[in-house]
């Protein structure tokens, strides 16, 4: 494992980006074959949580001046699952999809809450055989207790983004009577995710932040700052919405809009 690890850190973080993606692209096709819609919906769990765990660690990109904070890849492939469940099973396999990541998020937040309700070692242990318990609460609390008013300002916007991408997909399909699959990914999916960037960056860092920062600030930086990466991963996933089709389970009838 840290073999993987060091490999990876040898390379450029532009790289590393590219695995990722194409990892996360690669397990959502096998998780759909082999598991159908609930395989989709495990995989978005999964994702909102990883995301939410990996936002925490920033990364020094060429293209950029300051550090990333990861996450935003991650979550962006769970728009690429409300689209798949609603082209090839149906909105309300979608919505259920939505709901069921966001009750994983809170319920695993609440379980490692009450782990780390637990009192600690005493810290006259530290030099003792047991010292990587002190160890380890520490670094569960830096990840699992997050400011307050981000966190409830992510599970808003979380929500709010994708019950809005599963609407204007499915409205963009009526319109073109199921024609343009192509056009319903990304449109959706464009103007769902800055909704998200908007409301999240809006409610973490003005309405809830005990000092709010400036407008100019919050825009430039956290509402358009990843903006322009998750329409280019939005761009990258719409090939792999067409090769969904052809990652049904046998026992999943196709799709019968014409395939453009």
């Amino acid at each position: 494992m840290q073999f993987l690890i060091d490999t990876l850190q040898s390379q450029a973080p532009e790289t590393v980006w590219v695995i990722l993606l194409l990892f996360a692209y690669a397990s959502l096709l096998v998780m759909l074959r082999c598991f159908g819609v609930w395989g989709v919906t495990i995989y978005m769990a999964i994702t909102l949580i990883a995301a939410n765990l990996q936002v925490l660690k920033t990364v020094q990109f060429s293209i950029w001046e300051s550090p990333v904070a990861l996450g935003t890849v991650l979550f962006s492939t769970t728009f690429l699952c409300t689209d798949i469940l609603s082209e090839y099973f149906s909105p309300k396999d979608a919505r259920r999809a939505v709901y069921l990541g966001f009750a994983g998020m809170v319920l695993l937040t609440a379980f490692m809450l009450l782990a780390i309700g637990f009192r600690p070692l005493d810290p006259s242990m530290r030099d003792s055989p047991w010292a990587w318990g002190l160890e380890n609460h520490e670094h569960l609390s830096a990840v699992f207790l997050p400011i307050p008013s981000i966190l409830l300002a992510g599970f808003i916007a979380y929500l709010c983004s994708q019950i809005l991408d599963i609407w204007i997909y499915q409205r963009i399909r009526t319109l073109t009577q199921s024609r343009y699959r192509w056009l319903r990914n990304n449109v959706s999916t464009w103007i769902s995710a800055l909704i998200d960037n908007t409301i999240f960056s809006i409610l973490a860092w003005l309405v809830f932040a005990p000092e709010p920062m400036q407008w100019g600030v919050v825009v430039h930086t956290y509402i358009l700052g990843t903006y322009v990466l998750r329409v280019a991963v939005a761009l990258l996933d719409t090939p792999i919405l067409y090769l969904a089709g052809h990652c049904l389970p046998r026992t999943t009838a196709r799709p019968t809009g014409a395939v453009t």
